[in-house]
């Protein structure tokens, strides 16, 4: 059965850093490219990072430079650390495989806020 388990979020200052993290199940993580994705308040979810079996990564143009996605196979479990935080990253963060399962996690709230 699919499970992924977002955490990390939280309310931070623009300028700021968080580290997001998500648990996944063997069954989606292990032989697929897993990327974070994104949705603001009224706006379509968006993909922001992936991250290949193979280590190799591709960004939103949005991210790039502050955003860094990674991945530790022996624990099933996805990373993306941000810096440089802005407004506009305010979102609920969720991650998933590329192509996106149907089964989504219940994401994790960043908001960007001085």
């Amino acid at each position: 059965q699919v499970q992924l388990v977002e955490s990390g979020g939280g309310l931070v200052q623009p300028g700021g850093s968080l580290r997001l993290s998500c648990a996944a199940s063997g069954s989606i993580f292990s032989r697929n490219t897993m990327a974070w994705y994104r949705q603001a308040s009224g706006k379509e979810r968006e993909l922001v990072a992936l991250i290949t079996t193979a280590g190799n990564t591709n960004y939103a143009d949005s991210v790039k430079g502050r955003f860094t996605i990674s991945r530790d196979n022996a624990r099933n479990t996805v990373y993306l650390q941000m810096s440089s935080l802005k407004p506009e990253d305010t979102a609920v963060y969720y991650c998933n495989k590329v192509p996106y399962s149907i089964v989504w996690g219940q994401g994790t709230q960043v908001t960007v806020s001085s």
